[in-house]
């Protein structure tokens, strides 16, 4: 299918060549050319390539992606991304409406508000042409607990207006929510979805649809009222009230309706998937979801469901006065501001998780790039913007409705932009209509969005088992524990701790190899992968020791590395226990080789002198092989250079281990004389 933008994908031919955060950041605006002789004249002299000019309107097109795609937009894709917005509006609008109500316990209208303005702010600023942001499940929930903490924080206190008591500390966390991320954008921190493992991430939202699951039961069984006489507060709490309570206090009807419209959804969102039904390109396309709306609303309102108990949305009043645009901070909402930030938080790193990933997924499937940091500032912008509406929710990119809006034939941010316009054309006129719309209907809703939720977790868990990762299913079943017997939050903040803590333990440990000559030539491979290399390399009986270091070296990989160097000199690269008796004598002669290593900072220059004070003190000879010119410049600063001396200092390691040989012979000598 070709793209709506008449301007070429930023990955087209050369592109594809140029490194993506270079071409993130707009340095390159040409493809690069043949390397001529004048070019190859402008090199700074320390050997690096100038700077590439950026044009203005570069700059322009990166920090407003919209005046990059809409002057160049394509009518012809115009009614396929017409298409799409319509499919995704129709899903997103009962979607944001359950959302709204069963997950945030709040009104309807914040639902549908937070559906069509992040998404539209969005698509003006963000770079990814098929991501919809809308509000999510796992947010909704968050914020609905924020809120529930907020009424029922006080057992002994009992709110008066509840209502807005909720709009404020929605209002609060969506603009804290907005603020964090569109710093994280501005400090380039687009980089953190690689902090969490998929086994976290699949624990965290496993649990995270059990919480929601149990959660829908209490409406989908109409237990609603006798909720709010217990009380239950924890998961695991509501689960045993839910036990207690299923078989003597359900509301049959309520039950039915609920149960019945949640069968017809799974029935017929898995018709979709049959092979007669693929035949017909649209019914794949019609949305089961409005469908059951509509007609749970049609039969309430003929059968008088409200009669017999079942609880119905209701009429919505929609308010366009002075208090519908309003600044978020004032004296309503600044109570809160402190007690939701770590909510906030939460939401802003979660929802960019999800939202990244779903844009890199549609990136590499249209064959376009992405800037994560320009993710993270349209996000930040359209929760910033929909914080002046009052109760508006945190909204994000979604995986399942991105790929929707390609499938049905999004080509361009032109699909989301109609999408919002559909959400508010039915806010302002379709939304009455609703009125009998039953509430147990919308849990049935989102109880769909739970099957599809843990979906993949039985396949996660399948591939970690065949692999033997033990420690990524160890993990995933941490992270889901402490979500289920916890909460969310908890959930969320084991998950992270636990990556930075894995990211941490693995940068910390120096990667080194023990390399040997191999026999008859000068060429030096890692012991471990050659085992014929040779490692008595000098006469007699002086033990040497040749070290690569396979990485750069900062202040995170050097903290062990006297630990680390100890060991290779004593146990070589074998497997040991710390009781062991050493194999090895202590080297005599230590050999670095450098290629490798490209940078070195302060702190790791400073640990590597005193590791190589301590070889010298033991009367052990130190050289150096393979030193890049910036980080020997680091080591002459260090004072490494000097205590070493100059002649330590070697082009590779066959000239360090000739000067062994000449200095290991100058000292047998002297020493007979």
């Amino acid at each position: 299918m070709q793209s709506g933008l008449t301007n070429p994908s930023p990955r087209s031919e050369h592109s594809a060549l140029l490194p993506e955060g270079d071409l993130e950041r707009g340095r390159y605006t040409n493809p690069p050319g043949p390397t001529s002789s004048k070019t190859s004249s402008t090199k700074a002299r320390d050997g690096k390539l100038p700077r590439i000019p950026t044009t203005t309107w570069a700059k322009v097109r990166y920090y407003l992606p919209v005046m990059g795609w809409l002057p160049g937009y394509s009518t012809s894709t115009l009614p396929g991304d017409f298409l799409a917005g319509l499919t995704v509006a129709s899903i997103l609008i009962p979607q944001s409406i359950s959302y709204a109500t069963s997950l945030a316990k709040l009104s309807p209208l914040a639902g549908l508000y937070s559906a069509a303005i992040p998404g539209a702010v969005y698509a003006l600023l963000g770079s990814s042409r098929q991501l919809n942001v809308a509000p999510e499940a796992a947010l909704s929930l968050l914020i609905g607990q924020a809120v529930s903490g907020a009424l029922h924080g006080d057992p002994h206190a009992h709110p008066s207006n509840p209502n807005a008591i909720a709009l404020a500390v929605t209002t609060i966390t969506t603009l804290q929510v907005g603020l964090f991320s569109f710093a994280l954008g501005l400090l380039r921190l687009g980089f953190m979805d690689v902090l969490l493992s998929r086994a976290l991430l699949r624990g965290f939202v496993t649990a995270i649809a059990v919480v929601i699951m149990i959660e829908q039961l209490i409406p989908m069984l109409g237990l609603v009222g006798r909720e709010h006489i217990i009380n239950p507060h924890t998961t695991l709490e509501k689960l045993k009230f839910i036990i207690e309570n299923a078989a003597t206090h359900e509301h049959r009807p309520t039950t039915l309706i609920s149960f019945g419209s949640l069968a017809i959804l799974v029935v017929l969102r898995n018709l979709k998937h049959t092979r007669f039904v693929q035949k017909y390109w649209f019914i794949h396309r019609i949305p089961e979801v409005l469908i059951v709306v509509i007609v749970s609303t049609i039969l309430s309102d003929k059968f008088n469901w409200d009669d017999l108990g079942v609880v119905i949305l209701g009429d919505v009043p929609i308010k366009t006065d002075k208090h519908f645009f309003r600044f978020p901070i004032h004296r309503s909402t600044i109570g809160y501001l402190q007690s939701t930030t770590s909510t906030a938080v939460l939401i802003a790193v979660v929802g960019y998780l999800d939202s990244v990933v779903a844009a890199k997924q549609n990136a590499d499937r249209f064959g376009y790039a992405i800037s994560p940091n320009r993710e993270l500032v349209a996000l930040g912008a359209g929760n910033i913007i929909a914080s002046f509406v009052p109760g508006c929710l945190p909204a994000y990119g979604s995986i399942t409705r991105s790929r929707i809006n390609a499938d049905v034939g999004g080509r361009s941010q032109m699909a989301s932009l109609i999408c919002s316009a559909l959400v508010l054309l039915a806010t302002f006129f379709l939304l009455p209509a609703l009125y009998f719309l039953p509430r147990c209907v919308l849990s049935a809703v989102i109880a769909l969005v739970v099957f599809t939720l843990l979906a993949e977790a039985p396949h996660d868990v399948k591939y970690f088992w065949r692999m033997r990762a033990y420690t990524d299913l160890a993990l995933m079943a941490v992270t889901f524990v402490c979500t289920i017997v916890w909460n969310v939050e908890i959930g969320i903040a084991c998950s992270i701790i636990i990556s930075l803590l894995l990211v941490v333990h693995k940068s910390s440990k120096p990667k080194m190899t023990i390399l040997g000559r191999m026999p008859g030539t000068t060429t030096w491979k890692p012991i471990a992968e050659n085992p014929e290399a040779e490692e008595d390399i000098l006469p007699g009986s002086a033990p040497a020791l040749i070290v690569r270091l396979n990485e750069s070296l900062d202040f995170a990989n050097t903290a062990q590395l006297k630990q680390r160097l100890r060991r290779l000199e004593l146990f070589g690269e074998h497997p040991h226990h710390p009781s062991d008796e050493p194999r090895r004598k202590p080297a005599s002669v230590l050999v670095f080789h450098f290629r490798d290593v490209e940078t070195c900072d302060a702190c790791a220059a400073q640990i590597l002198f005193e590791s190589l004070t301590n070889y010298k003190s033991r009367g052990t000879q130190v050289y150096v092989a393979h030193l890049r010119p910036d980080v020997r410049e680091t080591f002459e600063r260090a004072g490494i250079v000097d205590l070493l001396g100059e002649d330590k200092i070697c082009v590779d390691v066959a000239e360090a281990v000739r000067k062994a040989k000449i200095e290991g012979d100058f000292s047998e000598r002297a020493s007979l004389q």
